[in-house]
This record gives C-alpha cells, sequence and structure tokens, in this order.
C-alpha cells in the first residue's frame, strides 16, 4: 500500500501506471511507506545460491562461527526486496534510477523478518542544463518489524517534470 504525504493511493502496486508523480507533485519532506515483505530461510537461500553463495547465507551450519552465528540474507538480497518495495510504493513516472548512492547494512536480514520500506525526499535540486528535471534525493530505511533498520541508503535519482500537452 502506497502512504505518502499529500498522495495516496490504494493498494494497488501497479499504482504507478494509474496515478504517476511527476516533479511537481513532489516536496522536501515528503514520506512514502511500502506494504510489508515478509522473508523467509527459503527465499535467502535461493537468493543467494544465484548471487550470492557464501556459507553464511546458504545454511544455518555455513552461518555457525562466523560474524552473523545463523543464517542470515546477503546485503545485496536486502537490497533487492528494498528496490522492489520502493518500486511498489513510490510511482515515480520515468521509474527509480539512481545516479548517486549510500548505502548501509546495521543489521543482518533474518529469516521471520517482515521488512518495509520507509522514505522521505530530503532535498530537490533543480538541473541548470535541463530546466525539465532534478535532482531528488531520498532517504530510504528497511525496517524489521521491530522497527529497526537493516538497511538505510540514500539516492540522489533525476526527476522530471510533467510533459506539456
Amino acid at each position: 500500500m502506497l502512504r505518502s504525504e499529500g498522495y495516496t493511493d490504494g493498494p494497488n502496486p501497479d499504482s504507478s501506471m494509474h496515478n504517476p508523480l511527476y516533479l511537481e507533485d513532489l516536496h522536501v519532506g515528503q514520506r512514502f511507506e511500502s506494504a510489508p515483505h515478509h522473508i523467509d530461510s527459503e527465499q535467502i537461500v535461493a537468493f543467494a545460491k544465484e548471487f550470492d553463495p557464501q556459507p553464511f547465507h546458504l545454511s544455518e551450519e555455513g552461518a555457525r562461527g562466523t560474524l552473523f552465528g545463523s543464517l542470515a540474507a546477503s546485503g545485496w538480497h536486502t537490497a533487492a526486496l528494498t528496490m522492489r518495495m520502493l518500486v511498489e510504493s513510490t510511482p515515480f513516472a520515468d521509474g527509480l534510477v539512481g545516479a548517486q548512492l549510500e548505502l548501509a547494512w546495521p543489521k543482518p536480514t533474518r529469516p521471520g523478518m517482515t521488512l518495509r520500506v520507509f522514505s522521505e525526499i530530503t532535498d530537490i535540486k533543480p538541473s541548470r542544463s535541463k530546466p525539465n528535471m532534478a535532482m531528488v534525493a531520498m532517504r530510504n530505511e528497511t525496517r524489521d518489524q521491530e522497527g529497526e533498520a537493516v538497511q538505510v541508503f540514500t539516492v540522489k535519482m533525476p526527476v522530471f517534470k510533467r510533459p506539456q500537452t
């Protein structure tokens, strides 16, 4: 479900196709919240087998004696899930295209967690060379069911004005 200060759409994950957001629709302080995503061991292992086959992502046994101590999702798995939730909760008309990114994983993502992304627009800088565009900075926190951050990232992305008709 999309929730935003000054903008609300129903639980339709395809809302970006129906009510796309353009630069004119955005303001500093605007917030978005994703629908929850429950993650289990099967998802963690399947992602790890294909993209990050390290022992602590593949099994409980492989994680014993490591920094994690038990099965933990790859940070890249958390990032991929976050991207999915962002696409569904922030329907920017021209998509979410990152131009610059800062990323941190303060806590591992574990089986049984329910994740949700909380986003806030922190800056909008109009382009000097492209009057129909601005660079929008957005802070995103992926939090578990206890509200603790498992991933924090800020991104700067180009956002365009509504096309003239």
